[in-house]
C-alpha cells in the first residue's frame, strides 16, 4: 500500500481550504480508508477542527529533526482518522530553510516513512506561495484546489495553474491536479452560478462534480472540534463531502 498524497492549495485565504481538508478526510475515513491529516499552516486551524493537540510533537518538530513523522502522528477521537498537528513555528520555516541545500525537498524527505502506513495523506497548505508551500508541492502526488464562487476566482485559478505547471518543470514532474472544488456555494446567487458555469466550461473534467454549499452548521463544526459528518450528519455539507469522498476515490 502506498498512500495517495494530496494537498489543498490556494494562494488566497478564506476559500474553505481547511474545511475541505478536514471534512474530506473524515468522509474518507468513514469509508474505511486510513487517513492522515497534516496541518502545515501556522494558524493551526485544521488541528483544532479535529480536537488535536499542538503541544505534542508536530509538523515543525518533524521538519527540524526533533521527531520522526510517525512519532508525531496522533490518533484522533474519530476512527481511521489521524493527525500530525500544526505549529505556530511553521511561520518561520522559510527563514530557517532558505540557505539549506535541497530546501524544497525537506518535507518529502521527512515524510517518506508514512507512505506505507495510510491510504490517504491530506495536507493543508498555508495561503501563500512561500517555501513551505513549495515543499508541499514537491512532496504531493496531487492537488485539490478549493475555489470560492466569486468574481476574481478565474484570475486566481489561472495563477494557481501556472504555479503548478512551473512546479512540474522544476520540482515534481508527476504532480497532477486531482480536481477544482467549488466551495461556499449559494445556489440563489447569480454570480455563484455564473462562476461555476464559466470555470466548468473552461476546465471541464478537472472540476469536481460535487459542489460544497455555504452552510452555517459547516462553519460551526470546527469550533466544536468536530468534522461536519460527526457534528451534524444530516447537514447538506456532510452529504456533499460524502459525495466528494466517493469522487476522490474514483479519481484516485
Amino acid at each position: 500500500m502506498s498512500a495517495q498524497k494530496v494537498i489543498f492549495y490556494n494562494q488566497k485565504g478564506g476559500v474553505g481550504k481547511t474545511t475541505a481538508a478536514v471534512n474530506l478526510g473524515s468522509a474518507l475515513s468513514v469509508l474505511n480508508k486510513k487517513v492522515l491529516l497534516i496541518d502545515f499552516d501556522a494558524q493551526c486551524n485544521l488541528t483544532g477542527a479535529v480536537s488535536g493537540d499542538s503541544k505534542k510533537k508536530n509538523i515543525y518538530d518533524v521538519i527540524v529533526g526533533n521527531s520522526s513523522a510517525m512519532e508525531a502522528v496522533q490518533s484522533t477521537i474519530f476512527e481511521n482518522l489521524y493527525l500530525i498537528p500544526g505549529s505556530l513555528d511553521v511561520a518561520g520555516l522559510a527563514i530557517e530553510l532558505v540557505e539549506q541545500n535541497n530546501r524544497e525537498y525537506y518535507l518529502k524527505t521527512v515524510l517518506s516513512d508514512l507512505d506505507s502506513e495510510f491510504d490517504y495523506i491530506l495536507l493543508d497548505c498555508p495561503p501563500s506561495l512561500g517555501l513551505e508551500t513549495m515543499n508541499a508541492l514537491a512532496w504531493a502526488d496531487s492537488v485539490i484546489i478549493p475555489l470560492q464562487c466569486e468574481y476574481l476566482a478565474m484570475e486566481g485559478l489561472n495563477l494557481i495553474m501556472r504555479t503548478i505547471s512551473n512546479v512540474r518543470k522544476s520540482l515534481n514532474p508527476d504532480l497532477k491536479v486531482l480536481g477544482i472544488l467549488f466551495t461556499m456555494y449559494q445556489k440563489r446567487a447569480l454570480l455563484n452560478r455564473q462562476v461555476v458555469e464559466d470555470i466548468s466550461e473552461f476546465f471541464g473534467d478537472l472540476v469536481f462534480k460535487t459542489i460544497i454549499p455555504r452552510s452555517i452548521r459547516l462553519a460551526e463544526a470546527p469550533s466544536h472540534g468536530l468534522p461536519i459528518n460527526y457534528y451534524d450528519r444530516s447537514n447538506i455539507g456532510a452529504k456533499a463531502f460524502a459525495e466528494l469522498a466517493k469522487e476522490v476515490i474514483n479519481r484516485g
